[in-house]
């Protein structure tokens, strides 16, 4: 397993999964703890089956995985699961011993909460677009994310982790740690999706001009990003026009619209935020053995 991991071409994605892991240590170590935000995912699980039943926390933990592992393994396949494994005793360490040297945050739970959701977040992030995972509810996630591609991460992960809250503080009659866990969870989410997605988020612009040729060429020698030409029709005259359709990112949707306006002063040019672009020039994240990357 650390063979694979640690060949030449997966050099990078360690390298990644690491600062990672780094990141999610100090959201949780040096920002959570001290302020005692109630645990998400299967330790927060754990912690209500001890309270309820009287379960050691770390035979339920335990329990707890060994089905869902096998799930994941057979779902999302063996190269996400080895990887997973790894996050998962990698992340460990670093919140164990990684975690303890560097100071912790002792001020408002409000801030701590704040810190949390976003570090841990920017951390997950990075571990997650390395089609990996630090196990335990992360393969619950996973699987539902493999399942139903459609529906962004960071809600999958708000669902659940909100579910085990409400769950705990009940159990435990902490309002204010479930209102504080609600801060971390949703900000948690909004961080994974918007550092996760925003990967291929961009710019799309539609111009409309009597030579698309033209404009087309200029925006391949400005930027070298490809367009597509749509045929259209002037509503009140009825002249013939082009409508140029090009994807980009925010600074080469600049320079496009500079190229464009000393090329044909007369192009109407609409310029709208694109969620998510797929394709040559953009990369797509996808989960489990279906990955290539």
């Amino acid at each position: 397993m650390l063979k694979t991991i640690f060949r030449k071409e997966n050099l990078k994605t360690t390298c990644i999964e690491f600062i990672g892991s780094f990141l999610v240590a100090i959201g949780i170590y040096n920002f959570a703890v001290n302020a005692g935000f109630p645990m998400t995912g299967f330790s927060g699980i754990a912690i209500i089956l001890n309270r309820m039943v009287h379960i050691p926390i770390g035979v339920a933990t335990i329990l707890l995985n060994i089905p869902v592992a096998i799930v994941c393994y057979k779902l999302l396949g063996k190269r996400f699961f080895l990887r997973s494994m790894w996050c998962m005793v990698l992340s460990s360490v670093m919140i164990d011993y990684v975690g303890p040297l560097l100071p912790t945050y002792n001020g408002s739970r409000l801030l701590a909460a704040i810190c949390t959701g976003v570090i841990s977040g920017y951390g997950y992030a990075l571990i997650y677009m390395q089609n990996s995972s630090t196990g335990g509810a992360d393969f619950i996630t996973m699987a539902v994310k493999a399942l139903y591609p459609h529906l962004p991460l960071g809600k999958i992960i708000l669902v659940f982790d909100l579910l085990v809250i409400v769950i705990g503080s009940i159990v435990f009659k902490d309002v204010d740690g479930f209102i504080y866990g609600a801060i971390v969870s949703y900000l948690f989410a909004v961080v994974v999706d918007k550092v996760m997605y925003g990967v291929n988020a961009g710019k799309l612009a539609l111009i409309v001009t009597s030579d698309g040729k033209k404009i087309s060429r200029v925006i391949e020698e400005t930027c070298q990003r490809g367009c597509t030409l749509l045929k259209a029709e002037g509503g009140y005259r009825q002249d013939k026009k082009d409508v140029v359709m090009c994807a980009c990112n925010n600074k080469q949707m600049y320079e496009v619209q500079m190229a464009v306006k000393e090329a044909d002063p007369e192009a109407f040019v609409i310029v709208l935020e694109s969620n998510e672009v797929h394709g040559e020039g953009f990369k797509m994240l996808q989960f489990g053995e279906q990955s290539k990357g």
